[in-house]
This record gives C-alpha cells, structure tokens and sequence, in this order.
C-alpha cells in the first residue's frame, strides 16, 4: 500500500501553454518534495467521447503517512502550490487516496 495525492487540473484557457509550464516548470518543482517515491501525470480522455471531468491528472506517491505528511508540509510543496496560479487556469482540486495493488501482493 501507499499513500497517492492525486491533483486533477480543470480544463485550461490555453492547453499548449498550460502543458509547455507544467513539463518545464512545474515538474521540476514537484519532483523536489521530499518523501516522494513517485510521481506520475497526464492529460485524459474520456472512453465514449464525452468531455472528460479534468484536463489532467497527477498523482504523488508516498510510502506512508507520516511521508505524506511531511512532503506536503514542506517548502517544497508550499513552492509547487504556489505555481498553480501561474498555469492552471482550469483550477485544481487536491485529494488523498489510500492506494492497494490488487494484482501485486
């Protein structure tokens, strides 16, 4: 098991910009939280063709809880946080996630 912060990114004004910041800018950013042990992210499509809910999604994974906690006290996060504003015109909505392989014992 592990810990995931999951970030899901409304759709932007502009998704060539929003996409040009997030690789050069703010992945470097979130990559320094300490605890980190992974760090995933992409944009969606829907499977009928519908709109997806997000534009993208990242996920940040930490071993356990006190890591998790730790990461997002740090001045670290507290940067990245700050960078939002600076790309995700869509807004972003932030949530924990208890994470269980069910094909990996």
């Amino acid at each position: 098991m592990s810990l995931r912060v999951a970030v899901c990114y409304g759709m932007p004004e502009d998704s060539a910009a929003f996409d040009r910041h997030y690789a050069d800018i703010h992945v470097p950013l979130a990559r320094a939280v300490p605890g980190l042990v992974d760090f995933t992210w992409g944009t969606l499509d829907s499977l009928d063709d519908s709109a997806p809910p997000y534009y993208a999604i990242a996920s940040l994974y930490f071993a356990d809880e006190a890591s998790m906690k730790a990461g997002l006290a740090s001045p670290e996060m507290k940067a990245a946080g700050k960078d939002l504003r600076n790309f995700a015109t869509g807004g972003a909505v932030m949530f924990t996630q208890n994470e269980r392989s069910v094909l990996q014992p």
